[in-house]
């Protein structure tokens, strides 16, 4: 004999009615709700963020025309000293001193210009060579101080 199962589907979930949900709601009411003054849109400024925006736009606006005004005094110096230099270059050009260094500065960037474009065609320009090169380079500065020191001596320098 067959018997009929009547089954139910699980009931529905309900949702529970309270009244704690609409107690954090704001009342317009309530006095700690404030109203802007009438002659707030003729303010120049209206809120307190507003002026400390302001205080701060001032403050990098002294602050960068405090730096204009350094790097105007920095590439015053910096032209001064180009022109002192030139005019020492001038002075000196028939120096023998000078010219031998000028000379001698043309000639090793020469050299080594082309060693290094043969090792790197070559493809042996490596680290160590270019460490010991620039060693050699940083000799040569040395050397060239003290020989050009000494020849100051009998050729000095028209300032």
């Amino acid at each position: 004999m067959l018997t009929a199962h009547h089954s139910r589907a699980p009931s529905i979930p309900q949702v529970e009615h309270t009244d704690d949900s609409v107690s954090s709601l704001v009342d317009v009411d309530s006095p700690h709700i404030s109203s802007v003054p009438s002659d707030y849109e003729s303010q120049s400024v209206k809120t307190d963020t507003q002026a400390e925006r302001q205080e701060r736009e001032e403050e990098i606006k002294e602050e960068a025309q405090k730096l204009k005004e350094e790097a105007k005094k920095v590439k015053d110096q910096a032209a001064a000293k180009k022109e002192s230099a030139k005019d020492k270059a001038r002075k000196n050009a028939d120096n023998p001193v000078v010219l031998g260094n000028a000379v001698g500065i043309a000639v090793t960037a020469g050299v080594l210009g082309i060693g290094a474009y043969r090792k790197y065609a070559r493809g042996e320009l490596t680290g160590k060579v270019v460490a010991a090169w620039l060693g050699v380079v940083g000799l040569f500065g040395v050397g060239d101080y003290y020989v050009s020191q000494y020849f100051f001596k009998r050729y000095p320098p028209k300032n």
